[in-house]
């Protein structure tokens, strides 16, 4: 058997934000790995942290009020938080590229689409400015967008052929690792299978790895190969995506799973997780999920659980869960 290679090697990472309300806790101690070719999903409520640490991978948090408290990110084995920003600017766009939820933050109004690409071809290959423009026709041509459409401007788009114009400076230049926070959040249903599936066929074209920032597990099921479950700044469940939907164990993940409608089922109301995400400022002692979980125990509010491996290349921070799953692994052998 292969032994699986790390393009990212997240450890112990943890990133603040002082503000007036209090210090927000964004990430903490947060572990997470991604493989060579494959695609993560990166999942949790609004205010987990999951944007924070794609930005926190691309050197991008602003500071103040953001500042790193300790950890690395280890990209093909060197560590990012170590680079200069002169480094950190030949990486991104370059190494590591980024799509946003909303393409009209991510493109200029004033300036045409190949521009807009070839700016990037520019900046991280050396050819002139008629090879870039070139480079950047053959890019929207691959992204599904008529040479003679290079000209237009990004208001003459739609939403979906907007993204599709992101999606082609993002991979304009073979980037190594894309992260992609929600692209299809801003578009409607049938736009956003289409984008996924274009994802999906890029990414086995230029063999990139993924990571897919979402809330959304449909499309984790669809294109993702390993999920990590992230909750309050912490990933508390991680493991390939069949394990994931088969074996999940966290407390957090199962509410999740169980907050999904079962078609086959005639379902008056949804099963909700109880109560809110803690304050970013206010975390609770020990385990954050323990006020809302339906398995804690006293101990829980008082130490935070260890990230430990229930089984090979499955990771959860709940003991509680885990002993319970590992004694009826137990009993059924």
């Amino acid at each position: 058997m292969n032994e699986r290679k790390l393009l990212l090697d997240i450890q112990d990472l943890t990133i603040h934000y002082e503000t007036e309300a209090g210090r927000v806790r964004a990430v903490e101690h947060l572990y997470l790995e991604l493989g060579y070719g494959e695609t993560l999903g990166f999942v949790g409520e609004t205010g987990a942290g999951k944007t924070t640490t794609a930005l926190g991978v691309m050197q991008l948090i602003p500071s103040p009020p953001g500042a790193f408290k300790g950890g690395k990110v280890l990209f093909e084995g060197e560590d990012l938080l170590a680079k200069s920003e002169a480094e950190m600017r030949s990486i991104r766009g370059g190494k590591i590229a980024m799509i946003f939820q909303d393409p009209m933050t991510s493109l200029n109004p004033v300036i045409t689409v190949d521009k807009q690409i070839a700016e990037m071809i520019a900046l991280h290959r050396d050819v002139n400015e008629k090879e870039a423009l070139e480079q950047a026709v053959q890019m929207l041509d691959i992204v599904g967008i008529r040479p003679e459409r290079a000209k237009d401007y990004p208001h003459q788009f739609s939403g979906g052929m907007k993204q599709r114009v992101v999606i082609a400076i993002a991979l304009a230049c073979d980037p190594a690792l894309l992260i992609a926070d929600e692209p299809t959040t801003a578009l409607d249903v049938t736009i956003q299978a289409q984008v996924l599936e274009l994802m999906k066929e890029l990414k086995r074209k230029y063999n990139t790895s993924m990571i897919m920032i979402t809330h959304d597990l449909g499309i984790v099921a669809e294109i993702c190969d390993r999920v990590a479950i992230m909750y309050a700044g912490r990933v508390v469940e991680y493991a390939d995506t069949k394990t994931l939907f088969e074996r999940h164990v966290h407390p957090y993940t199962e509410g999740l799973f169980n907050s999904i409608p079962d078609l086959g089922e005639d379902q008056e109301d949804l099963k909700t997780i109880m109560g809110l995400m803690p304050d970013p400022t206010n975390l609770p002692t020990g385990c954050s999920f323990h006020p809302r979980c339906p398995y804690a125990v006293e101990t829980c509010s008082r130490e935070t659980p260890a990230f430990v491996e229930v089984e090979p290349g499955h990771k959860v921070a709940c003991p509680v869960r885990a002993a319970a799953g590992k004694n009826g692994k137990e009993r059924a052998s």
